[in-house]
């Protein structure tokens, strides 16, 4: 067989094989469209009826027999109401008033910085700056302006209590904490 020969049988075999499959896609398509339409037509659809709304009751206003809810009397017996649900727990916690007021509860916490930490005489000791000034605080010692006491010093950490009150007028206690600042140059 020659070379010439051979492509005419390679053209012929491609092309049979392309006329074949284009039969098979028509055949295949005019199943699928029939399967479609066959399942539309016995698919119903099932949606369920819709409940009957409620008959709206209208109630008439009376004005006269109704509480005023910005009355004086309202706003005690609420307070009275209030007042009898303070818990133990919270009405024993307040700031401790009557004591004399340290040098560094006059600053803010956030304007204090804490600068290097020591052991002296077996306790920690903080080394806190304010503003120019440096300050030796131990655990006890109170500072910032919101009645903070220094509950633990590490190497790293000054850690305070503070007694602040909340939205509601309570008093609550929060921990603050002041770390150790690096150098800045």
């Amino acid at each position: 067989m020659s070379l010439r020969t051979m492509q005419s049988l390679v053209r012929l075999g491609g092309l049979l094989a392309v006329l074949g499959l284009l039969g098979c896609g028509a055949a295949t398509q005019d199943e699928l469209t029939q399967w479609i339409s066959q399942q539309k037509s016995q698919t119903r659809a099932r949606v369920p009826a819709i409940a009957e709304p409620k008959q709206f009751q209208p109630h008439a206003y009376v004005s006269a027999s109704a509480l005023d809810p910005f009355s004086n009397q309202q706003l005690t017996q609420a307070l009275k109401r209030d007042s009898a649900t303070v818990s133990a727990g919270t009405a024993l916690l307040a700031p401790e008033l009557a004591r004399r007021k340290e040098a560094l509860e006059a600053v803010p916490v956030d304007a204090m910085a804490l600068v290097g930490t020591m052991v002296r005489a077996g306790q920690p000791v903080a080394l806190v700056k304010v503003d120019r000034m440096l300050y030796q605080v131990r655990p006890g010692h109170h500072l910032g302006q919101n009645y903070g006491r220094v509950v633990r010093i590490t190497e790293t950490e000054l850690t305070l209590r503070e007694v602040v009150q909340d939205a509601m007028g309570d008093w609550v206690e929060r921990t603050a904490s002041l770390k150790l600042q690096e150098k800045s140059k």
